[in-house]
């Protein structure tokens, strides 16, 4: 079907647009909602006003969506959660709770599939998520996922912890090149104890040939006696 889209449709057409679409989503979808109408004679004499319109929505929309990404970004969820001792949890945090609570803070609806989100989170843990308002729009949270019954704060490492994180890590690091330096320098002296012992053993096998030679040849005494 033929139809002309009063509006944005994210990801299919921008309003004004004549497209062609399938009956069941013209039908089902994009005219009960409003969206698009069929391409009528009256419909296309209205692209041009349609298309204008819809720009000053496009424009409004993305100015809220900057507006809203900007009173999300930094922001912290708290989830409270049961877990095992394992930390591993009894259920999931989904993009859909992570969603409601943005929308009670805020006040707006988010969308749960603006939460970027691999999987549902499993374990007890601080993550780092993104929520994407639009291709152009995106803003930084916070997710801290703790047990029932516990402060949200115990699972924010403090700056002692994080000190120590890095210095553990820089430690590691340094005991990692000191082991790499002491095999490759055990290893080009092993190569360097091959070299030498190769060279030893044609050494030996040339006095070896050295000494056959000699003892082939005759002295002109014993040739002398041999006739």
């Amino acid at each position: 079907m033929r139809v002309v889209f009063l509006e944005d449709v994210e990801g299919v057409a921008h309003g004004g647009d004549v497209k062609e679409v399938k009956n069941g989503f013209a039908r089902n979808y994009l005219i009960p909602k409003n969206l698009a109408v069929p391409a009528n004679h009256n419909a296309l004499q209205r692209v041009e006003k349609l298309s204008r319109r819809a720009g000053v929505t496009r424009i409004q929309l993305l100015s809220d969506l900057k507006e809203l990404a900007q009173e999300l970004d930094g922001r912290r969820v708290d989830v409270e959660m049961r877990a095992g001792s394992s930390g591993r949890l009894y259920g999931s945090v989904t993009n859909t709770i992570i969603a409601d609570a943005l929308s009670e803070m805020t006040a707006s609806e988010i969308e749960r599939r603006t939460v970027e989100i691999d999987e549902p989170i499993r374990d007890l843990g601080v993550y780092d998520l993104a929520i994407r308002l639009h291709p152009e729009v995106s803003a930084s949270i916070q997710v801290v996922v703790y047990p029932i019954g516990t402060d949200p704060d115990d699972m924010i490492p403090s700056e002692e912890d994080e000190e120590a994180s890095e210095d553990a890590t820089a430690e590691v690091e340094e005991v990692a090149e000191a082991v790499a330096e002491t095999t490759i320098e055990a290893s080009t002296e092993e190569a360097s104890d091959e070299d030498d012992s190769d060279d030893a053993d044609s050494d030996e096998g040339e006095e070896e040939e050295s000494s056959d030679d000699g003892d082939a040849e005759e002295s002109p005494e014993e040739q002398e006696e041999d006739n």
